[in-house]
Order: structure tokens, then C-alpha cells, then sequence
């Protein structure tokens, strides 16, 4: 299975498993007209015009057409074909008919499987011998290229595996990470809510909010002990910034536009320029590189509607964004140390297991290749003087510089990419940034760009679904909750609850006339970690009786001695 480990190899899977849908779809649907089937993250779809939506009962047939289609081992075989060629060969597909009128003459090519032909440039499996289990998950409508002008067409969603127990672990992770949704729990948690008034935009009740502070806190802690400088920069800023910037040119459909005083402003969608016109604003000397600029920053993006997903698709979110200015020499420093900071935050977190990849060179990339070889020389020496498994992805980097991606794995086994570290030769150059360097020339500084959470938001969602719900002591929203046996033990759990405020742990009591197993029970479907009942022994001897949430009962303590031990629990972030 060590193909299937490789994200390349799954991709080509999955794209040839969208041909053999399209199969299973023209043997049992000849009406159908074809629209684009690729793969995505997680499987593959097919876009699909069809008279009536496909059924339940349809998905079901087309899976067991796929897999008999698939044991004939039919071959994908490509083909270069002229533009009037492809034309001719697509004439009663209109949806192909109008791709292949904008391609270029000469850059056309076709994959048959069987008796199905695609306009396709690939890559493929061999054949479709490799594919032994299918799942077709869902149907649902799509507009033609996601444009609600054009026609709305039939989207069938699958899955595909080499082997049949695949899917069973796949469908087994589905089912767990169903209970574990981060939608589902954010409801049953009290920890946001989504409003039709601010669609793509999350609304952040305490139990949340409290454990995004815990977040930045720890981070703002983690960041100073490395000299870095917190700062915070306007939402809105004039066009020209962006323009200078090229997100302008290179990410305009993504952002949000608005006119102040008859000028041009928009909503910022990334932190970077912000942080630059800071560095700008003082002369700067090598002595005082590098320089680290932090921010919590709020941005926007336009995201379609049809693609918002709770915390893990939004239009408004905030990046732990950091801006690394320093000199050429600085780079492999700087770069091991995010990498080592990196490592102990994810640690912490609860994520123990993670991988980093690093994206080289792409096609339209700029800058000189001299500087593009140093750049990728010390993010690799880098990497392997901190003693970091990495994976290789040639062509992968940004057009403005070379890239280190980290990757974490979740509880359930499934993989997030979240950190990133990117170095950035352009952008400084755009804005004329300079230091004074030893021979009291100016020079250009390189920029790093570095986000270890990515999205809190989204990062807030990937906890909350790793965890189920059920936070670390460090984390919890709640971290205690006092229980009362009856009305005359009030006093005495009110009296605890303060002594703990007032040493900043996150308390709260339950001091309702219910039995003591109903007020248990509620406090363990809200997965508080400690909880206190308090009654006649317990007052009298001037201690607490603690239980988890899983239910182990703790030996009793003392008030003192339970709020000393559970502080260096929640200090040691255990």
C-alpha cells in the first residue's frame, strides 16, 4: 500500500475512478450529457445533465456498474487529438464542446476506458483493474462551471479503494466523525452558532471563546519568549496597497470592495501588506534583524455559499499570521526555530502526530534561480538539522518562493493542513523594503510568512472534532463544576467556587434541586473534566470528592491541595 500513501498516486485513483462513473453512467443513463468529473481532497465527482436527479436506488446500480466495469480491466488509453478532431468526436456533448473551444490548438488529448471516451489531459491508472471498492456518497445539484446563470446539472460524489477493507475503515472514520462534527457539538456545547445575518461568519459564544484566548495566549506566550512583536493592523485599507501588493492582480475575485470619500478601499483577505507598512515606517539596521511581526488577524475572503462548511470553510476568519524580516544569512535560523516552535505548539494541542512537506520551484515563478536554489538549500538543511520527516513536492511552491507545509493527523486518522512557513524575495522588492547592512549599504531583506494554527477558526473546528468535544483540562471552556447533594451544602460550594475564581480556573456550580446522578450525568454530557460533589463529609472535613468526566471517582482532598495540583495540570497543559 505504500503507493496509496502518496497523495499523487490517490489522485490519479480517483480521477480514473471518475472515468469509470461516466462509464457506469452512459451504460445505464444514455441520455446523460457529460460535464467534468475530477478528483477532489477526498474521491472524486462527476457533473452530470440528466432529466430527474439521480436516486439513492440509482447510486446504488452505478456502483455495482462501476465495479463490474472495473473487472473487465479495461485500459485507459490517451490520445492527442486537433481541436477539430475533438469537436467532431464531442458534437452531441455540448458541455465538452464547450471546454474544447477554449483550449488551444494542440493541447487536447482524450482517455478511453472501454467504450467511454473524455476529453481529458489526465494523468490515469493503467487500467481499472486497481479499483476494487466504490463508494457513490451523495448526489446534489451544481450549477455548469459554479455559475448560478448557468444551467444546474447533477453532482454525484464517490470514494474508491484498492481494497474493500479500505472502505470499511473509511466508512467506519465517516461514521465517527459524524458524531464527532464540529457543527453537531458546537450546538450541543454552547460553543458558536452560524446567524442568516453574517452568513460564512461564526458567532463565538463563551464556552469558545474561552478556549481561543487559551489558544492565543499560550501562542503570545510561546512568541515573546522569541522576541517576536504582536502587532495589529487596519481591516480596511485603500486599493493601491493591494494593487502594489499584486494581490490586485492575482486575487481580486476572492476580496471585498467598498468606496470611502468617493476613493477605493477593501477589506484585506491577507495580513502581509499590513505588517510591511509597519516595517517601512522606521529606518531598520542588520543589528535589528530579524525582525518577528505577529498578529491575530481578522480577514475576509468571498467564498461561494454553496462551499461554506462551519468552521472549515468561512468568509471571515482570523490567522495567527507572523512576518519574519531578515537577512539571506538569517533564513536557515529563522526557519529552524518556527519549525521547533511549530512542533511544540501542534504537541501540546494534543496532536502528536503530524508531517511536513516542502513545495519547490513552480513554473511561473519569479525571482532568479540562483536565489530560488539558495532558498531551498536552507529550508532542506533546515529541515534535516532539526531532524524533520518530510515529503518532497517538486513544482509545488509559490510563485514567490519556496514553501514548508505541516500536515497534523486527528484522532480519527484524518490528515489537516494547517502550519505553513513560505519564503518571499517579491514582495520586499515590490515595496522597496531595505535595513542598512555592516558596509552601510542598503539592502533587500527576505520576507517570511508563517502561520502555525492557519485559521484559528478552522483550527478551533479540527480540535473540537479530535477531542469530541472533550477538551484537555488546559483547554476546557469549563474546567470544573461544583455539584451540591442538597439546598444546605449552597454555601459551602459557593465558597470553593470562589477561592478557584480567584486563582483564574474556570469553575462553575450546579447548585439546582436535582438528584445527585441527574446533576452528574448533565455534567458529563457537557464534558466538564473534574466534578466536584460536595455534601455533609465534605463540608465538615473541609475537602472535595472529585470524579471525571469518564467517571473514575478521585480520592478526596483537601480545597488547597485539589486547586494546587489541578493549577499544575492546567500550567503543564496535561
Amino acid at each position: 500500500m505504500a503507493k496509496w500513501d502518496e497523495k499523487e498516486y490517490r489522485e490519479k485513483f480517483w480521477h480514473s475512478s471518475s472515468h469509470l462513473l461516466a462509464s457506469a453512467v452512459k451504460e445505464l443513463f444514455s441520455k446523460a450529457k457529460f460535464a467534468i468529473g475530477p478528483a477532489i481532497e477526498e474521491g472524486f465527482y462527476y457533473d452530470f445533465d440528466v432529466e430527474t436527479p439521480f436516486t439513492p436506488a440509482d447510486l446504488e446500480r452505478l456502483e455495482k456498474k462501476m465495479l463490474e466495469i472495473a473487472k473487465k480491466k479495461e485500459k485507459f488509453v490517451r490520445k492527442e487529438v486537433s481541436k477539430k478532431d475533438a469537436l467532431q468526436l464531442f458534437k452531441n456533448e455540448p458541455y465538452k464542446a464547450e471546454l474544447i473551444n477554449e483550449l488551444e490548438e494542440g493541447k487536447i488529448s482524450t482517455f478511453t476506458n472501454g467504450s467511454f471516451t473524455d476529453l481529458c489531459k489526465g494523468p490515469h491508472l493503467e487500467s481499472t483493474e486497481p479499483i476494487k471498492a466504490v463508494k457513490l456518497v451523495r448526489s446534489s445539484g451544481a450549477y455548469w462551471k459554479g455559475s448560478e446563470k448557468n444551467k444546474m446539472l447533477q453532482r454525484i460524489y464517490g470514494i474508491s479503494f484498492p481494497e474493500e477493507k479500505n472502505l470499511k475503515d473509511w466508512l467506519f472514520q465517516k461514521e465517527e466523525a459524524e458524531k464527532r462534527s464540529h457543527i453537531k457539538l458546537g450546538k450541543e456545547l454552547d460553543l458558536f452558532s452560524f446567524q442568516k445575518e453574517a452568513p460564512g461568519a461564526a458567532f463565538y459564544h463563551n464556552n469558545s471563546t474561552q478556549i481561543w484566548t487559551e489558544l492565543t495566549d499560550y501562542l503570545r506566550r510561546e512568541q515573546r519568549k522569541l522576541g517576536y512583536l504582536e502587532v495589529i493592523t487596519p481591516l480596511i485599507m485603500k486599493d493601491s496597497l493591494w494593487k502594489q501588493s499584486g494581490h490586485w492582480d492575482h486575487y481580486k475575485e476572492n476580496m471585498y470592495f467598498l468606496k470611502i470619500d468617493g476613493e477605493d478601499y477593501a477589506v484585506k483577505p491577507m495580513n502581509c501588506p499590513g505588517h510591511i507598512l509597519i516595517y517601512k515606517n522606521s529606518r531598520k539596521s542588520y543589528r535589528e534583524l530579524p525582525v518577528k511581526m505577529s498578529e491575530f488577524g481578522i480577514v475576509h475572503r468571498h467564498e461561494k455559499s454553496g462551499v461554506l462548511n462551519g468552521l472549515f470553510r468561512v468568509r471571515k476568519f482570523t490567522q495567527d499570521d507572523a512576518h519574519l524580516f531578515c537577512t539571506s544569512d538569517q533564513i536557515k535560523p529563522v526557519i529552524k526555530e518556527t519549525i521547533q516552535l511549530i512542533g511544540k505548539i501542534y504537541k501540546t494541542c494534543g496532536f502528536s502526530e503530524y508531517h511536513l512537506e516542502l513545495s519547490t520551484r513552480p513554473e511561473n515563478s519569479m525571482g532568479s534561480k540562483e536565489q530560488w536554489a539558495e532558498a531551498e538549500q536552507a529550508l532542506k538543511e533546515a529541515l534535516e538539522e532539526t531532524k524533520s520527516q518530510y515529503k518532497l513536492n517538486p513544482g509545488d511552491g509559490t510563485f514567490y518562493g519556496p514553501k514548508i507545509d505541516f500536515h497534523i493527523k486527528d484522532s480519527l486518522g484524518r490528515t489537516w493542513q494547517c502550519g505553513t512557513i513560505q519564503l518571499d524575495f517579491q514582495m520586499p522588492q515590490k515595496f522597496e523594503l531595505e535595513y542598512i547592512g555592516s558596509d552601510d549599504k542598503p539592502h533587500t531583506p527576505v520576507m517570511v510568512h508563517r502561520a502555525l494554527y492557519g485559521s484559528l477558526d478552522r483550527f478551533l473546528g479540527i480540535l473540537t472534532e479530535h477531542f469530541g468535544g472533550a477538551f484537555p483540562l488546559w483547554l476546557s471552556p469549563v474546567q470544573i463544576k461544583i455539584l451540591t447533594i442538597a439546598d444546605r451544602h449552597k454555601a459551602y460550594a459557593e465558597k470553593i467556587a470562589s477561592e478557584m475564581l480567584e486563582k483564574n480556573l474556570r469553575v462553575e456550580t450546579d447548585l439546582e434541586n436535582q438528584t445527585i446522578s441527574a446533576k452528574v450525568r448533565q455534567a458529563q454530557l457537557e464534558k466538564i473534566p473534574l466534578i466536584l460533589v460536595v455534601g455533609d463529609k465534605e463540608e465538615k472535613e473541609n475537602t472535595v470528592t472529585a470524579r471525571t468526566r469518564d467517571g473514575k471517582v478521585l480520592p478526596a482532598k483537601k480545597i488547597g491541595e485539589f486547586i494546587e495540583e489541578t493549577l499544575k495540570q492546567v500550567e503543564k497543559k496535561e
